[in-house]
């Protein structure tokens, strides 16, 4: 079987991930801080910023159509109010270089990261926030949106529930200082700890009702902006949806955890253009919340399961939705390619099966593109497609990505 025509093939990156640097950000604050959960700061990342000519052609030249990558709001307005032209342009070159090397940009306009100032207002956690975030994606649809086909406001905006799920309500340990300024105190002055990156008023841990509220309605402003500006966009969000299983017994458990992180959210979704699907492995569900792994099971270096039937069942259940979808994420960190080969495939003929069934998918962005830095697990985790030396930024071109290009060519798996 073929896939649909115009499906959009490609791979997907984050711009704090990926382009290095990121100082104006809440992250590179927070990987700066005392007592810092992260491995190791981000630094120079992928010298994504200095070398997305050469990494876009290299996707290209792979045989994918699409790449996914972010528009980095810390860059565009690095103080309150301030728009940076510079950063405007930066990005223009970088729709541009996708448009020439005939690869559809598929653009994310905020990727967990914040503008430091921002968080000192109170961050996702703040009423303000909505208003905020629609004025900055006005700025960029404005300057940029005749470049975008494709726009998803938020990454993940239910990721807060998904940490929740896995770590309890109480979430991670708050860091007890932070003597890089967030706020008015500046570099070097100790902040409170709400001002902190495990903190209820960072993004990933937006736990109360309230930012629930706070994102759902950011979302639906800034989807409001972009078709002021910007109709021939398509508007859309991603969400982390996992395939939530039930252990015998369990099913009303499983029913509210999958109703927590996905059916939640229709209300705020309903009006969108696509849905962005990111799935990497199963939860299952027992009493207690979510169950230990399966003696013997396979495990990714991120201790997720391998199980790339995953894909399919959310694909399948998220239809629910009545929304067009679109695989923004799915892949697997491991130093053994060969598995990632494996489960690639394997996800792949879930989608094809999903696809024959009547389940609209129309694309696959396979995560990452580039060994790239994994939050606070720093460098170790490799997610990509592409290896990068570090030292060197040199890039390696891994058999997974050949694998995932002669696909994308056929338009077939086989």
């Amino acid at each position: 079987m073929s896939f649909p025509p115009g499906f959009l093939w490609g791979s997907a990156t984050a711009a704090h991930q990926v382009e290095g640097n990121n100082i104006a950000s809440d992250f590179w604050a927070f990987e700066h801080t005392a007592n810092s959960i992260f491995s190791e700061p981000s630094g120079d990342a992928c010298d994504h910023y200095r070398l997305f000519r050469q990494d876009i052609a290299l996707l290209a030249e792979l045989g994918l159509n699409s790449y996914r990558f972010s528009i980095e709001w810390a860059r565009i307005e690095p103080e309150d109010g301030l728009v940076s032209r510079a950063a405007l342009a930066h990005y223009r070159e970088v729709l541009e270089a996708c448009h020439e090397a005939r690869v559809t940009p598929v653009v994310t306009l905020h990727h967990f990261t914040s503008p430091r100032w921002l968080t000192a207002l109170g961050s996702w956690d703040s009423p303000e926030t909505p208003e905020r975030f629609a004025a900055y994606s006005r700025t960029v649809m404005t300057e940029l949106g005749d470049l975008i086909p494709y726009a998803c406001t938020i990454n993940e905006a239910n990721i807060s529930r998904v940490i929740r799920l896995i770590l309890g309500d109480d979430g991670p340990r708050s860091v007890q200082q932070a003597p890089v300024g967030l706020g008015t105190g500046g570099a070097g002055a100790a902040e409170p700890a709400a001002h902190a990156f495990f903190s209820r008023k960072s993004f990933l841990t937006t736990y109360n009702e309230n930012a629930f509220d706070v994102v759902t309605r950011a979302h639906q402003a800034a989807r409001q902006a972009i078709r002021e500006v910007s109709p021939d966009t398509k508007v859309g969000i991603t969400l982390a949806v996992q395939d939530v299983q039930p252990l015998p017994g369990e099913e009303k458990t499983a029913q509210r955890v999958w109703a927590e992180q996905f059916e939640d959210f229709l209300p705020a979704i309903v009006e969108d253009d696509f849905l962005g699907v990111q799935n990497y492995s199963r939860i299952r569900v027992g009493p207690d919340g979510m169950a230990p792994l399966p003696e013997g099971a396979e495990v990714t270096q991120m201790g997720n399961e391998f199980y790339p039937q995953a894909l399919e069942n959310v694909l399948r259940r998220a239809a629910s939705a009545g929304l067009p979808m679109i695989v923004t994420e799915n892949g697997i960190a491991t130093d053994d390619d060969t598995r990632r080969i494996d489960f690639t495939r394997l996800a792949l003929e879930g989608v094809e099966r999903a696809i024959a069934d009547g389940v609209d998918v129309r694309g696959y962005l396979h995560w990452s593109f580039l060994d790239n830095f994994e939050w606070m697990h720093g460098y170790t985790p490799t997610f990509g497609l592409v290896g990068v030396d570090r030292a060197t930024q040199r890039r390696t071109v891994k058999d997974s990505a050949r694998h995932l290009g002669e696909i994308a060519r056929r338009n077939a798996l086989r």
